[in-house]
Order: structure tokens, then sequence, then C-alpha cells
């Protein structure tokens, strides 16, 4: 992939003082655009060997469009605060919103390909890590980032007069570290590795350029001339079509689902409640207190039919704990800033570090329930949703994160007397509302839904428990009681 640039690639100075007003008056105007329209976000990612005018480019691309809108960020080893989360994490919360321009110095390729470099992987690891990368990318372009890659190549002669250039002149000399002829060593193996990294990852909707570094007027008018060519053809284009080709969810022949299998008749009564709760949260209290616990973290999901008792499940769990120790984060809907970003995003910048308990209620689940029923995205976009939903739980797990997800399951004929006793008691009537009227009268197309989304979403690593919350008592130990248990296998493991 890199023979073409290496044939010495250069543009002479009167030719790059003619092109490079226009060029930058263009890229102004581009950038304003995209602004103006607020359709879609732009990431630029720069990478490559060093030495071949990364961090000048990042600076000439701030120096010729407008840097109040454009986010930088240098990635480099992650700090203590990133160490504790998981690998995607950091680049999650650096994402530009829609109408602005990111650029990643540094991002998700540089630890895989140093990691391959000096053999903390193998190729397998390094395959894995990969794919993972290639599916994240697919998840961005599918919300709508307009996704740039850039690749600075050097030959391995090029790279040594290069870098030896920069150690001669008393100005750049600092640009040169001992790491860079570190890899310089090692250059034949960083080619091989980066080749295979950019040639497996190298897709459609986002495919890598790669750049001659030598001359820097090249290199600029290059980089400037892409962007500005793949900004303007995405402004000119109509909103991406959705695929009209989307395969139906289909129930099983005999129309059994998965949700008219639970036993809702399960009761507990009062006296055999008490002593299991106080139980079950003293057990949960010294889990979170164990010194193994700092070593990793849980996100509990609580989802259920209206009236369903997840607050009352929530609260029997935060009891049991230290303030400090947990969050919990009610999930409505998305404000103006998070629809700005990839529907994910939201739930990505809350993940806990280690020793913490992060309880959503409510979740990204919304996605392929609320969002399916309401018709608040397309089938396309709900229906991608379940790949991008087990790869977010897959990562989270990968990290030591343990991911317990409740469904509280009532009958119909439950909710609707919950329903008329949250009207009639005065200090309940805050949580019942027109919208909660309105979803009754979608109950099957709800029940549909969460039935897909137990069979699509319920994996190995992260699967459902389904609570028969008919009887408040019973789920609120059902829940205790499985969420003890998930802690303690992901204890024994760490």
């Amino acid at each position: 992939m890199f023979e073409s640039a290496e044939l010495g690639h250069a543009i002479e100075k009167k030719v790059y003082d003619r092109e490079v007003p226009k060029l930058r008056a263009a890229l102004l105007d581009a950038q304003y655009d995209v602004g103006s329209a607020k359709r879609f976000p732009v990431l630029i990612l720069i990478g490559g060997v060093d030495g071949a005018g990364k961090g000048e480019t990042v600076n000439t691309l701030n120096e010729w469009m407008d840097p109040r809108y454009i986010h930088t960020h240098a990635f480099g080893l992650p700090n203590d605060e990133e160490s504790e989360h998981p690998e995607f994490w950091r680049f999650w919360r650096a994402l530009p919103p829609k109408g602005r321009i990111g650029i990643f110095f540094g991002h998700w390729y540089t630890t895989p390909i140093l990691r391959r470099v000096y053999g903390d992987i193998d190729d397998g690891e390094l395959d894995r890590q990969l794919t993972e990368i290639s599916r994240f990318e697919k998840m961005l372009t599918d919300e709508g980032i307009l996704l740039l890659k850039f690749w600075f190549h050097l030959s391995k002669d090029r790279q040594r007069k290069r870098l030896k250039e920069l150690s001669e002149r008393k100005k750049t000399r600092w640009r040169v570290t001992e790491s860079d002829w570190k890899h310089f060593k090692l250059y034949d193996k960083f080619r091989k590795i980066s080749e295979r990294s950019l040639r497996e990852t190298s897709r459609e909707q986002a495919a890598w350029t790669v750049v001659e570094g030598m001359d820097r007027r090249y290199r600029e008018v290059t980089v400037g001339k892409a962007i500005l060519a793949a900004i303007q053809e995405r402004l000119k284009s109509a909103p991406p079509a959705k695929p009209a080709d989307v395969l139906p969810v289909v129930s099983g022949a005999d129309r059994k689902r998965i949700l008219g299998a639970l036993d809702l008749s399960k009761k507990v009564d009062e006296e055999t409640y008490e002593e299991r709760l106080e139980e079950l949260q003293g057990r949960l209290n010294l889990l979170l207190r164990d010194p193994d616990y700092r070593r990793i973290s849980t996100v509990a999901v609580f989802e259920g039919c209206d009236a369903a008792g997840k607050g009352g499940a929530v609260r029997r769990v935060t009891q049991a704990l230290d303030a400090r120790q947990y969050r919990v984060l009610p999930v409505a809907a998305p404000t103006d800033e998070e629809k700005a970003q990839p529907y994910l995003w939201r739930f990505w910048r809350h993940i806990p570090h280690r020793g913490r308990l992060v309880i959503f209620d409510r979740s990204w689940y919304g996605r392929v329930l609320v969002e399916r029923v309401e018709g608040f995205c397309s089938r396309a976009d709900w229906t991608r949703a379940y790949s991008e939903i087990n790869d977010f739980e897959e990562q989270l797990v990968h990290d030591r994160i343990v991911v317990a997800k409740f469904w509280l399951q009532i009958s119909k004929e439950q909710q609707l007397a919950r329903f008329k006793a949250r009207e009639k008691t005065r200090f309940k009537r805050f949580k019942i509302t027109e919208e909660d009227w309105r979803n009754r009268k979608k109950w099957d197309a709800y029940q549909s839904a969460v039935c897909d989304m137990v069979d699509r979403t319920s994996t190995e690593l992260a699967p459902w428990t389904l609570v028969a919350a008919e009887d408040k008592r019973w789920a609120r130990l059902q829940v205790l009681e499985t969420l003890c248990r998930r802690i303690e296998k992901t204890l024994k493991k760490s």
C-alpha cells in the first residue's frame, strides 16, 4: 500500500503559493457550510510514521480553517483516568458534534499497532482488535459521521534523513525523541504491521489516504484538497437513503415468545422478604467493599413495562451501598447536545471507572424499543442497533465491567391496576402521565419489540434477566440475587 508514497512526491514553491490561497478560502467556506447545515460532523484521523509531518499538518489545518470550530485532540498513552475505562471511552468522549470538525492526532489504531510491534499481542489478537475497529467505524459512518483517515508515510531512507535533519536543527531537535529512534530501528516491523492494519480497515465509507510526508508543501496541499473534496461531496449530496432490503424480524411459527413463558405468579411472603432483603443487601455491600472490586466495575441496566417497579428495585440496590460508590442515571428523551452525536455517545460518557457502580434507569435499549415502536428512527437504524449494542457491551465486559441487565415484566391487567392506584394516591400522581396511557395502547407492539430485543441481545457475556414483577417483593429479591451473583462471578475471574 505504501509504494506510491515512496516516489518522492513534491510541489514547487510557486505552485504551492498559487494553490494555497484558493484552497484555504474554499476550506474555510466548506467549514462554515458544515457548521450552518449541522447535518453531520467531520472526523479526521492523522496517523503514520515518526517524522512524516503529522504534527505540522495538524497545525496547518488549524491555521487554514477557523480553529474555534475544530476539536483537536492529541492522544498519547492513556492517563490514569482513561486507564480505568474501556479503550474506546476516551475517543467516544472526544467525538465532534454535528456541524463541527474533529482532528484526532493519535487514535484507536495506535495502541494495537504498537502492541503488536513490541510483541505484547499476537496476530490473532491484532486481527480481533482490527475487526472491532472496523465495526466501530462502520457505526460512526452509519450514524452520519464523515470519517477521513490519513496515513503519513516515509521510506526507511527518507525517515532516517528526516529524523536526522530535525535532530540537527536547534529549533526542531526537541521534536525527535528517544522513542522515535527506537521505532526507527523497528521500521520494517512497523511497516509490515501498519500496512496490514490499513489494508484490513480501509473500507468504502472509511478508506485510508496514504500521503508521502517528506515534502511539506505536497502533504499540506494533498490533505487539504482531500478534505475539501470529501466535505463538498457530502454537502451537495442528499442524506443517504436508508437500505430498503432490511430483513424482517420474524416470530416463530407457533407464536410462542419469551415473555409469555415467564411465570408471573411467583410471590414471597413479607417475613421471608424482609429476611432475604437484609441478607442480600449485606452481601452486595460486602462485594463492593471487597478490595478486589477496585479492579472491576458494574453497569446495571433497568428496563421494563411502565409501572413494573423499576424505581423500587433500584432503591433496594442503592440502599445497600455507600452513596460514593454508585450513581443512578435516569434516561429520558435525548437533549439537543445528545442528538448531535451518535446515540451511544450519551451512554459511553457515563461508563464508570474502577470500583464504581452505575445504574441506568432506561438505557441504550431505547433505540430498539421506544424509538422502534414510535418511529423515531428508521427500520434500518434499529435493526443494525442490535449488533452495535452487542459490540458495545462486549467491549465493557472485555474491560472487566459487569453488565447486569434486568427486564421487569407485569401483565397488562396488573399495569392497569397500578396506573389507577397511582392516580388515586396524591404523592404518586407524578408517576403517571398521559404518555404512560398512550404507551399502554401500544402494549402488543412494545411486547414484540422486547422479545426481539432479548432474542438478539441476550448474550453469554451480557445476558438479560427477565424478572417476574407482578409481586414487587419477589422482583426486588431476584434483582439483588442476580446482581450479587454476576459480581461474584467476575471477581473470581479478576
